[in-house]
């Protein structure tokens, strides 16, 4: 079969999709003239296990190291070769230093760069969020919720790395949540413990089978797989509130992307629930609560995360949950993840959307957060969403043993 070439995001498809306008693979001229020349090529590193590709621009002897200047061929050589590939561009350079040769071709905004002037774009546009949306301040202490993903790591390496160059007087903890799932988050964990040393930002882990008696395991054995991302989910929120108050911190940090956050507008839409949908999007979520959250990727793209972490070679661990595939989020995921195909830009256009919706007059106020009467936790209800779970699993063992 041909290759065809999509004309909004220059990846190859792998199959015919009648849905989507493609080039004719024979007006070769056409498509080098919007992708790099021949000489360039586009390579792809795979996203993460999603089979999106992620493109990266090398030179035609393949070489990785974007310092070195394009090479000069002598005069009788460059007359031979200028008559024998008439309009040929040389070596596509960065579009940011123009000096460099350009080897990655950012999934955001379509521009081929240098990998150096790549870093430093990836790492200043989430300062900008931080200072634009007054994440932090001085004095904070800062608990950074780390599972071992890309999410996570790049998160921890670049909040470490622009407190230093930035300076902004924070405190950094990393916030581990075992949830008991063998197989997957004790192998992330050994991941995470190597991150503590490889920043020297001290580590603490807090457990299910601690704080509420079962592990995630235990939890599908009895109600299955429909719902048990539910579960999971409550638990490990209000885990992380639970480990941050050991470790005295007064703000909590998520590496959610601007690709989960477009999925969280999808699935709130999909749901039906205008209230979360109004506030999914904040940057800082429980402002006017004990802890907030902050979300410093909020306008940073998943691909340009795992392009990040490739490149820089970091410590992540990448083997996705095994009970996810089986959750809800999946159908937003996908649907974003086609229409990105189409325009890449609709993931921020989501966003934007959702900063953009205001909840009118004739609806209910949003809810005041409060303690949880049994727990004595966070909640926006007299009872917490947890302790109402908790019961639940109380009832099925004790029938159980009856």
């Amino acid at each position: 079969m041909r290759e065809k070439f999509c004309y909004s995001c220059c990846s190859l498809f792998e199959k015919i999709d009648e849905n989507v306008k493609l080039w004719d693979c024979s007006d070769q001229a056409a498509i080098r003239s919007y992708l790099c020349d021949e000489e360039d090529g586009v390579a792809s590193v795979a996203a993460e296990g999603r089979g999106r590709g992620i493109e990266e621009v090398r030179d035609p002897a393949g070489s990785a190291d974007n310092s070195l200047p394009a090479p000069q061929a002598p005069p009788h050589q460059a007359q031979s070769s200028a008559a024998g590939s008439r309009g040929r561009r040389g070596p596509k350079m960065c579009a940011y230093c123009h000096e460099k040769r350009a080897m990655l071709k950012r999934p955001k905004t379509k521009e081929c760069v240098c990998k150096e002037c790549f870093y430093l774009a990836f790492e200043e546009e989430i300062h900008e969020t931080i200072i634009h949306e007054k994440l932090f301040h001085r004095g904070d202490k800062v608990a950074i919720g780390a599972s071992g993903g890309k999410d996570s790591t790049v998160l921890i390496h670049v909040l470490k790395a622009l407190n230093e160059r930035y300076d902004y007087g924070i405190e950094l903890f990393l916030l581990s949540v075992d949830e008991g799932i063998k197989g997957y988050r004790d192998d992330s964990l050994e991941t995470v413990s190597r991150n503590e040393q490889q920043y020297e930002i001290p580590l603490k882990v807090v457990s299910y089978k601690d704080l509420y008696g079962y592990t995630m395991d235990e939890i599908v054995a009895q109600i299955g797989l429909k719902n048990n991302c539910t579960f999971c989910g409550v638990f490990r929120r209000q885990a992380l509130d639970r480990g941050a108050v050991l470790l005295e911190a007064n703000k909590i940090v998520t590496g959610h992307n601007a690709d989960d956050i477009a999925e969280t507008v999808f699935l709130n839409v999909l749901r039906g629930d205008f209230p979360r949908l109004t506030r999914c999007t904040n940057s800082i979520t429980g402002e006017g609560g004990p802890l907030p959250r902050c979300k410093p990727f909020k306008y940073t793209y998943e691909k340009e995360i795992v392009m990040y972490a490739f490149h820089k070679k970091l410590d992540y661990f990448a083997t996705e949950c095994i009970y996810s595939p089986q959750a809800y989020r999946g159908v937003a995921r996908e649907f974003i993840k086609d229409v990105e195909l189409v325009e890449p830009v609709c993931i921020l256009n989501t966003i934007i959307s959702g900063d953009e919706m205001k909840l009118g007059n004739e609806l209910k106020p949003l809810q005041v957060q409060g303690e949880c009467t049994k727990c004595g936790y966070i909640t926006s209800q007299k009872v917490c969403k947890a302790c109402k779970l908790l019961e639940g699993l109380n009832l099925r063992r004790a029938s159980g043993r009856m």
